[in-house]
């Protein structure tokens, strides 16, 4: 009978608590938000015990955790590493054969120069000058730098970003220089194909890739295709880098220049001796100096 009327007395309490359990957890949290109001210092107190205690259990439960992460990183970092070293062997080989066949160019050109008597081109004098200013806007693109006709700089030379043409210089200064450059509407660039060595205009039209126009006989030109500068009219020297064609169909030859406009900062301004766009500029002589002679 006892352990009947205990067993009832047992079920009759958890009949009870758990009719009651959610109302209690609602007391219970209503009095805590109540007890943090009241005793801010208090609860932040216990929240700080309460984390000391869990803290141990919970760095013990992160190690394995984080040693997984730090085995799969590597095994992932192993597999890309062998790919990586696959593709570097790949190219490493494919630059081995190029080397190859650029000593041999090389060494036939060396040839070629001293049975011709080739007469070897000046080295070009150059001056390094920072963007100060971009004057594009819709109706022109052009640059101001920091070197004028103190610094040597002279109407028509090429200005260079890295062995990209960038454009050339339109106006000169004692401090400063205007740079005009190819995507101008102004500017007019004879340029070749380089696989093809057919003859162009780079004509700029004020959009970030210029147009090829004038092309010399029919040719086939596809995207891709490299263009450099060409020696017509003595403007520039030839071979320097311009940019890749990038789009061929109704709306033009479209090229992309290898020079960003957007990414310059410092340009180089190289005088290769030749003046076709622009004419230099030469000094006025000095009348004072004339007339002390006569």
């Amino acid at each position: 009978m006892k352990q009947s009327s205990a067993a009832g007395r047992l079920a009759t309490l958890r009949l009870l608590a758990q009719r009651f359990a959610f109302l209690m957890l609602v007391v219970s949290a209503f009095a805590l938000m109540i007890l943090g109001k009241a005793d801010i210092v208090l609860v932040e107190q216990t929240r700080v015990l309460v984390v000391d205690a869990l803290a141990p259990m919970l760095e013990a439960m992160a190690r394995p955790a984080a040693t997984v992460a730090r085995v799969t990183a590597g095994v992932h970092e192993l597999a890309n590493l062998r790919a990586e070293n696959a593709r570097l062997r790949e190219e490493n080989a494919r630059l081995m054969r190029w080397q190859t066949v650029a000593r041999r160019l090389e060494t036939e050109t060396m040839v070629l120069h001293q049975q011709l008597n080739v007469v070897p081109d000046p080295d070009p004098a150059f001056v390094t000058a920072r963007v100060i200013g971009d004057l594009g806007s819709a109706f022109g693109h052009s640059m101001l730098l920091a070197a004028g006709s103190r610094d040597g700089v002279r109407k028509g030379q090429a200005v260079m970003s890295g062995e990209a043409l960038v454009g050339h210089i339109a106006e000169v200064g004692q401090r400063s220089s205007r740079l005009l450059l190819i995507t101008d509407i102004n500017a007019r660039i004879p340029v070749v194909i380089e696989s093809t060595r057919t003859r162009a205009i780079l004509t700029g039209d004020n959009s970030a890739r210029p147009r090829l126009n004038y092309i010399v006989g029919n040719p086939a030109i596809s995207v891709g295709d490299r263009v450099v500068t060409s020696s017509s009219g003595a403007a520039f020297p030839p071979g320097l880098p311009v940019g890749v064609v990038v789009s061929v169909g109704e709306g033009g030859i479209r090229l992309e220049p290898f020079a960003r406009r957007h990414q310059l900062e410092f340009v180089s301004i190289v005088d290769y001796g030749l003046g076709g766009i622009l004419p230099f500029e030469r000094s006025p002589p000095d009348r004072r100096r004339r007339g002390r002679e006569e």
